[in-house]
C-alpha cells in the first residue's frame, strides 16, 4: 500500500461522525434532501421505469443478505441492482447536485448507495449515516479530480463516483483496508469511462453514467469482500495522484457542492439566470422580447440547439431552457416532458435565441459556469446582464430554505405533501446525535402513489 491509500483508508474506515465538522454534516443532510427530491420526481419518468424493471429482470439476488428493495417501488433486487436503478433514475432528471472542479455529480450515487447498504445496518444512527454520506462525497470528488488530471478525455461521473460508492460500502460493511484497496482497484478498472461530450452532442438516457458507477462500485465492494483481487487504483496510488488527496479530512468538499435551481444541465444555468435577472430588473414579459443573444463557454455552446423531441434532449438544450424560463418564469418537470416538448410558444422563441462561444467564459471553466446575455426588446432597447455565474454553488449560493422549497416542489406531486414532509424531517434530523436512520426507512419503499 502507498501512504496515500493508507490516508484514504483511514479516513473512510476510521473517521468517526464526531470527528467530522457539524458544517459538513449539515451540508450532507441538505444534499441528501435535495437529491431525494429529484429521485422521487424522476420515478414516474420513462428512464426510471425502465431502469427499475431492468434491475428486477437482470440484477436480482438469491441471498437476502445481499438484497435490497428499490426505492418507491418495493421490489427486491440485489444491493447493486437497487443502487443502479435509483442512480440511473435520478441521473435522468438533471436536477441533482454537482461539484464544479470535477465537472460532475456525486450525490446521485451517494443517496442510492446509502439506502441500499442501510437495509443491512439495523442500528445505524443519523450521524453515522451522514458520516457515510460525507465519505462518499470526499472520496468520489477527489477521485474525479485525479482522473480528470490524468487522462485527456472528459469522462462522465460514473467513471469516478464508483470509488465513492466503494468507500461507503467499505465503511458500512466494515471492510479491512486490504478489502477496500482491492475494491477500489476493481471499481476504477471497470468504471464506465464514457465520453461526456458524446452525450452532449446526442442527448440520450445515458446521461452521466452514474447508474453504472453505482452498479460497478457496489459490485466491486462485494467482489473484494469475497476475495476477488483488483489492480491498485492509480487515481489514488499513482505518485502523481498524491496531491489530489493531500487535503482529505481538512477541506470538506461536501460543503462546496452546487444545488441546481433548474432540472437542466448546469452548463445552461448562467444563461438562464442572466435572462431571469434582466427580465426581473426591467419588469419584462416574454411578449416584449424580440431576441436573445447568449455568450458562454465552449461546452455550453455545444449543448443541443434544436427543439427537443425527448426529455434527455430538453435537459441538454440551452436555447430550449432559456425559452422556457423566459415564457414561464420557471422550469419544471412538466416543461421537459410530455406536452412541454412540443410547446409552440417555446419553439417560436427558440428561433430568436442565438448562442456564441466566448474565450472569456472559457477561461473560467470548470471552476465557474459563466455567461452573459443581451435582450433586444420589441421597442428597440438592448438590455444586458453583464457576466453571470450560475447560481447554486459556493460562489452564488441559494439559501437552505430555497433548497427545502425545491425539494417540496419536486417531491410533493409524486408522493404527496404529508409523506414528503415526513421524509424531509427524517433526513434533516440526522444531524441530531440521538437520531436513527430507521425513522426514514418505512417511508421509502411503497410505490410512489399519493
Amino acid at each position: 500500500m502507498t501512504a496515500t491509500f493508507d490516508r484514504v483508508a483511514d479516513f473512510a474506515l476510521n473517521r468517526s461522525a464526531e470527528e467530522m465538522p457539524d458544517s459538513a454534516k449539515e451540508a450532507a443532510a441538505l444534499m441528501m434532501l435535495d437529491t431525494m427530491g429529484i429521485l422521487i420526481a424522476s420515478g414516474p419518468m420513462e428512464a426510471g421505469v425502465i431502469a427499475r424493471d431492468t434491475a428486477a429482470l437482470l440484477y436480482a439476488s438469491t441471498d437476502p443478505a445481499y438484497s435490497a428493495r428499490m426505492m418507491f417501488d418495493g421490489r427486491v433486487v440485489s444491493m447493486a441492482g437497487a443502487a443502479y436503478a435509483a442512480a440511473t433514475q435520478t441521473d435522468n432528471l438533471d436536477g441533482h447536485d454537482g461539484y464544479n472542479p470535477t465537472k460532475g455529480h456525486i450525490g446521485v450515487v451517494v443517496l442510492p448507495t446509502l439506502i441500499a447498504l442501510a437495509e443491512h445496518c439495523p442500528g445505524l444512527t443519523g450521524p453515522e449515516a451522514l458520516a457515510a454520506v460525507i465519505t462518499g462525497y470526499e472520496i468520489a470528488g477527489r477521485a474525479g479530480l485525479s482522473l480528470h488530471a490524468s487522462v485527456s478525455d472528459y469522462h462522465t461521473s460514473g467513471a469516478w463516483n464508483a470509488l465513492g460508492v466503494v468507500a461507503m460500502a467499505a465503511r458500512l460493511r466494515r471492510h479491512s483496508p486490504e478489502q477496500m484497496r482491492q475494491a477500489m482497484g476493481i471499481a476504477e478498472y471497470h468504471g464506465p469511462r464514457s465520453q461526456m461530450m458524446r452525450e452532449i452532442a446526442n442527448p440520450t438516457m445515458l446521461h452521466d453514467g452514474s447508474g453504472w458507477g453505482a452498479l460497478v462500485g457496489m459490485s466491486s465492494a462485494i467482489l473484494a469482500e469475497r476475495g476477488f483481487i483488483g489492480a491498485p487504483a492509480i487515481t489514488i496510488e499513482a505518485e502523481t495522484a498524491a496531491a489530489h488527496w493531500a487535503d482529505l479530512g481538512r477541506f470538506w468538499q461536501v460543503e462546496h457542492q452546487y444545488v441546481k435551481p433548474y432540472p437542466i444541465c448546469r452548463w445552461a444555468h448562467a444563461a438562464i439566470d442572466g435572462v431571469r435577472a434582466v427580465m426581473r430588473d426591467n419588469n419584462l414579459r416574454h411578449a416584449q422580447i424580440q431576441s436573445i443573444h447568449i455568450n458562454s463557454f465552449h461546452e455550453a455552446a455545444c449543448l443541443y440547439a434544436g427543439m427537443p423531441g425527448t426529455t434527455s434532449q430538453a435537459q441538454y438544450s440551452l436555447p430550449f431552457a432559456v425559452a422556457v424560463q423566459t415564457i414561464y418564469g420557471r422550469i419544471g418537470v412538466e416543461h421537459i416532458s410530455g406536452a412541454g416538448l412540443s410547446d409552440p410558444a417555446v419553439a417560436k422563441l427558440m428561433s430568436r435565441i442565438h448562442v456564441a462561444e466566448s474565450d472569456r467564459h472559457n477561461r473560467r471553466f470548470p471552476q465557474g459556469r459563466w455567461a452573459d446575455v443581451s435582450l433586444k426588446t420589441t421597442d428597440g432597447r438592448i438590455l444586458e446582464s453583464g457576466d453571470v455565474n450560475a447560481r447554486g454553488g459556493p460562489e452564488a449560493p441559494i439559501s437552505r430554505d430555497e433548497v427545502i422549497e425545491k425539494y417540496a416542489e419536486f417531491a410533493n406531486p409524486v408522493i404527496g405533501p404529508a409523506r414528503a414532509d415526513a421524509i424531509r424531517t427524517a433526513i434533516l434530523g440526522w444531524v441530531n446525535p440521538g437520531s436513527r436512520y430507521s425513522g426514514l426507512s418505512p417511508l421509502l419503499f411503497d410505490p410512489s402513489d399519493n
